[in-house]
C-alpha cells in the first residue's frame, strides 16, 4: 500500500493522491491510505472509518468548529492517469484525473490536518466516497445517518474546484417533465389525429420568452435558469404521435425552497401536465455568520455566488453556512484535459492556514 507524507508540499501530495485510482465505488485503497496517514497525527486527531469514508477531528474545546469536506472518488479514467507535470515554479501545472475534481482540495485538507495541531477553531476533516454517482450512494448521506455528530459545525468548507475563489451557497435544481397527449392517425390522413409533439409548441414558446430572475443575497448575484433539456415522442415515420414529453431543468436561487420553485414552474406552465422528476434544495451563502465572515476576510474580502449545485447544500440543510473553496477550474472537471495550477493549490492552502492558524 502506498503511503502519504502529509507534511509534504500539498502539490506533491496532490500527485500522490491522483496516482491512486479511485473511481466511484472503488475507493477502498485510497481510503486505506488516507486513514493510515491521518492516524499518524494522533493524538491531536481522533480518526474513524465509515465504509470508504475517513473522518478526523480535533477536540480542543474551541468555541467554534469548521468542517472541511472533500470527496475521494473520481469519474472513470479517460487515458489521464498517472499524473504528469508541466512548467516549473509559479507556472507549474499538474495534469491528470482528479487534479481538479477534487484531489487538489483533498491534499490541502490533509496537509492542514497534519501541520495545524492547534487551530483556533476546532476542525473536522471529512473525506468521503461516491460523490460522482447517484445521490443515494453519496457517502455524506451515510455519514449523516450513522455518525451525524461528525457533520456538525459552524461553517463547512467543501473543497470542490472554484478557481481558488470562495463560492458561497449554491443554486437549487429541479427537473420536470411536461406530458402532452394526442390521437394517432396515419400521416396521410393527419386531420383525423391530433399531434402530441406539435402540442409542445406552446410550452417551448413560453420557455423561449422566459425571463429568469437575477437575485442578490449577501451581496452575491445568483442567476436563475430555465431550459428545455430533452424532447421525447414519436411512434414511427408515418404515424401522428399521440404522446410526447418535454423535460425542463430549472436552476433556482437559494432564496426559494423546492416547494416554491415547483409552484413557480406550475404557474409558468399552467394548463399542462407537470411532473417533478427530481429536486435538490439550494444553500444560502450565510456569509454573515462569524466563521464565514472570517474566512472571506482571510481570502481577501471577496466571494462569488456558486452557480450550480454541490454538497454545500447538504451542510446547509443541517443548519450551517457552507462554501465551496478549492483549486482548479470547475469547467475542466470530468474532462480528459483535467489540470490544475500548482499556484492555486498553494493559494487555497495559504488562505485556509491564515483562517485556521492561532
Amino acid at each position: 500500500m502506498p503511503s502519504l507524507d502529509l507534511r509534504a508540499d500539498p502539490v506533491d501530495l496532490t500527485t500522490a493522491l491522483v496516482d491512486i485510482p479511485s473511481v466511484s465505488g472503488e475507493e477502498r485503497e485510497i481510503a486505506d491510505v488516507v486513514e493510515a496517514a491521518l492516524r499518524t497525527c494522533a493524538p491531536q486527531l481522533e480518526v474513524v472509518r465509515n465504509g470508504d469514508a475517513v473522518l478526523a477531528r480535533t477536540d480542543l474545546g474551541r468555541p467554534s468548529r469548521v468542517v472541511l469536506a472533500g470527496h475521494l472518488d473520481t469519474v472513470p479514467v479517460n487515458d489521464n492517469l498517472p499524473h504528469t507535470r508541466t512548467g516549473s515554479g509559479a507556472d507549474e501545472v499538474l495534469h491528470g484525473l482528479g487534479t481538479v475534481d477534487m484531489k487538489g482540495g483533498d491534499a490541502v485538507f490533509l496537509h492542514l490536518a497534519s501541520t495545524l495541531p492547534q487551530p483556533r477553531h476546532d476542525v473536522t476533516f471529512v473525506f468521503y466516497d461516491c460523490e460522482e454517482v447517484e445521490a443515494v450512494r453519496n457517502g455524506l448521506g451515510r455519514i449523516e445517518r450513522e455518525l451525524p455528530e461528525w457533520l456538525r459545525g459552524d461553517l463547512a468548507v467543501v473543497g470542490e474546484p472554484s478557481n481558488a475563489v470562495i463560492e458561497a451557497g449554491c443554486q437549487g435544481t429541479m427537473r420536470i417533465e411536461l406530458a402532452t397527449t394526442g390521437a394517432r392517425a396515419h400521416t396521410a390522413r393527419a386531420w383525423m389525429g391530433r399531434n402530441a409533439i406539435h402540442a409542445l409548441g406552446e410550452p417551448l414558446r413560453r420557455l423561449a420568452e422566459y425571463q429568469p430572475r437575477v437575485v442578490e443575497i449577501d451581496g452575491l448575484t445568483y442567476r436563475e435558469g430555465l431550459q428545455a433539456v430533452r424532447v421525447g415522442g414519436g411512434v414511427s415515420g408515418n404515424v401522428v404521435p399521440d404522446a410526447a414529453v418535454l423535460t425542463v431543468n430549472h436552476r433556482f436561487a437559494p432564496d426559494r425552497t423546492p416547494e416554491q420553485a415547483e409552484q413557480h414552474l406550475r404557474e409558468v406552465f399552467d394548463g399542462f401536465d407537470v411532473t417533478v422528476v427530481d429536486s435538490s434544495a439550494g444553500a444560502l451563502p450565510g456569509l454573515s455568520a462569524p466563521a464565514a465572515a472570517e474566512l472571506v476576510t482571510a481570502a481577501g474580502g471577496t466571494a462569488a455566488a456558486k452557480l450550480g449545485w454541490t454538497d454545500v447544500a447538504r451542510f446547509a440543510a443541517l443548519g450551517m453556512p457552507a462554501v465551496n473553496f478549492g483549486p482548479g477550474d470547475p469547467t475542466l472537471a470530468h474532462t480528459q484535459q483535467e489540470h490544475v495550477a500548482a499556484a492555486e493549490i498553494h493559494r487555497v492552502t495559504e488562505v485556509l492556514r491564515s483562517f485556521l492558524a492561532p
